[in-house]
């Protein structure tokens, strides 16, 4: 079905827009930018939107990546190895928006992001068509102290994450701070994948209860059609990372990684 869009909604971030025209049975996939090679980054994203994606998280690669399980780490050391800089992330991005429409959202630390310099990162990804940040350790004291008016200048909207630690007290503040969505990572743990979500469902609906503003997905764990569906059951839909990784270094070209990674999505695993 063709979505038509209003001039009010066309003027509207990707973002907003992707949650307003399809509220429900997401999909967003994360990605390390430079990894499988250097010049992989471009036909990742193009891959992932010819596939019916809803959204792309291109990562930054670090080489101390905390929140990230074993695959991601590995993945950003490759990435780092081949050469992946931001400079080089923002020059393979330049002409991005010819290729694909879908929301790309920007997740990173904020060492590198520091290093290159916030307001330069934030009026590069708008030039080349960014719509979000996620910058996982980045407190919001300083975001709204130091960084909050930069991004909106440049109409970069801003995720933050909560996990089941998260009181209830700081879900309400994130939630009157953030602009684009809640990241709910499923378990207090780094990436990976889960088997099920069966022992999160207590967490899942606390935070449905609590009737956020902001619509919600949930990451870190989906692998299969059982955890995706949960994810949709509990949230706007399910955020996939570990297991998209492992799809492109189990397979020899993008389209084959791709492919791998829908077939699993569609099996109970």
């Amino acid at each position: 079905m063709r979505i038509i869009l209003s001039q009010a909604q066309k003027n509207m971030n990707r973002i907003h827009q992707l949650f307003q025209s399809k509220p429900s049975n997401l999909l967003s996939i994360y990605f390390t930018a430079g990894f499988p090679q250097l010049s992989d980054t471009v036909s990742v994203i193009e891959s992932l939107s010819a596939h019916g994606v809803d959204m792309i998280e291109v990562g930054i690669p670090f080489s101390d990546p905390m929140a990230d399980g074993v695959v991601i780490q590995q993945s950003s050391q490759v990435a780092l190895q081949n050469g992946m800089s931001l400079q080089r992330l923002f020059a393979d991005l330049t002409g991005i928006r010819s290729k694909v429409s879908l929301p790309l959202v920007m997740m990173g630390y904020l060492n590198p992001i520091m290093q290159y310099g916030f307001e330069q990162f934030c009026k590069d990804c708008r030039r080349v068509g960014i719509d979000g940040l996620i910058i996982p350790d980045l407190p919001m004291g300083d975001y709204l102290a130091d960084y909050k008016s930069i991004a909106e200048q440049h109409g970069l909207l801003f995720v933050f994450l909560i996990t089941p630690a998260t009181s209830d007290e700081r879900i309400r503040l994130i939630d009157k701070h953030t602009n684009g969505f809640i990241y709910m990572v499923s378990a207090a743990a780094t990436t990976g994948v889960q088997s099920s979500f069966d022992s999160q469902v207590p967490y899942f609906e606390r935070i449905s209860a609590m009737r956020l503003k902001n619509p919600r997905l949930i990451g870190f764990g989906i692998s299969s059609k059982s955890t995706l569906d949960a994810a949709c059951r509990y949230s706007s839909g399910g955020i996939v990372g570990s297991a998209f990784i492992k799809a492109l270094s189990q397979t020899n070209s993008i389209a084959e990684g791709v492919d791998l990674l829908m077939k699993n999505l569609q099996k109970n695993g």
